[in-house]
């Protein structure tokens, strides 16, 4: 008898400016922000290799973007993947800001986590 494939769970983690995706209780990947006003500027997003080829930065970019739609935030994506990840669903485009230089200086500004 074959196990279950385990569900994915999303969490935010805003002390560490991250949402986290985890598998069995394991994080088993992130996708770090920063907020900047009514801006959530997404830089960072990885999968552990021990979960890679799963989906699981999908599911995770996914979950974290429809969370700040319900937060009323806009969405920067600084990170190449989230930013791909916008190229294939249109339906967060009325919540992206481009990124701009202002933004760029601004990230190198704050201290990371």
């Amino acid at each position: 008898m074959t196990q279950p494939v385990p569900t994915p769970t999303v969490r935010r983690v805003d002390p560490k400016h991250r949402y986290e995706i985890l598998v069995d209780d394991t994080v088993a990947g992130l996708t770090a922000y920063r907020d900047r006003d009514d801006q959530r500027v997404f830089y960072h997003t990885e999968v552990d290799d021990a979960f890679a080829g799963q989906g699981l930065a999908s599911v995770l970019v996914q979950q974290a973007l429809t969370d700040v739609r319900t937060s009323g935030k806009r969405i920067v994506p600084v990170c190449p993947y989230v930013a791909k990840f916008l190229k294939k669903h249109d339906e967060f485009a009325d919540i992206v800001d481009p990124v701009t230089p202002e933004i760029l200086q601004w990230l190198d500004t704050v201290p990371a986590s």
